[in-house]
């Protein structure tokens, strides 16, 4: 499952339209951290996993 172009530009084009252009940069900002937020749990998650298994 992969977002292509014509995807993300429909979105960004939406965001555009609902949010406004003074907002959309702060936003952006706060997704963004949020994404990376939600990768590092991933990771470190993947990695106890990972360790538990090899205790076992």
């Amino acid at each position: 499952m992969s977002i292509g172009i014509g995807e993300i530009v429909i979105i960004l084009l939406v965001a555009f339209v609902f949010v406004g252009p003074d907002n959309l940069p702060k936003i952006a900002k706060a997704t963004g951290k949020l994404v990376n937020k939600y990768k590092t749990i991933l990771k470190d998650a993947k990695e106890e996993m990972d360790l538990g298994m090899d205790n076992d």
